[in-house]
């Protein structure tokens, strides 16, 4: 992470796929965002056995490499980011080692 900001997270499995919190920063500052992320998601950006843990972390990292913490949405689908960087899906398959 560019900020150096740590990164804490929880995924709760959902019909759907997973719900991810994901606090940034351990002070007075820290953000905290919810996300969701779909089966169909994980087969998408991340290789077989890539939890949905590891792919929050990764795309936070990303994010933040990119912007601010306040910057990011406080809620959002996890493809959302690709509207914004359009080089996310190639960068996130990348870390993950797909």
């Amino acid at each position: 992470m560019s900020d150096g900001h740590p990164i804490f997270l929880t995924c709760d499995q959902v019909v759907s796929g997973w719900e991810c919190i994901v606090t940034v920063g351990d002070d007075l500052g820290a953000t905290t965002h919810r996300v969701s992320i779909s089966r169909a998601d994980m087969g998408r950006f991340g290789p077989a056995g890539t939890t949905a843990e590891r792919l929050a972390e990764e795309s936070f990292g990303f994010l933040l490499e990119r912007e601010p913490r306040e910057s990011i949405l406080r809620e959002f689908d996890l493809p959302l980011i690709g509207r914004y960087f359009p080089e996310y899906e190639g960068e996130i398959r990348r870390r993950l080692g797909g």
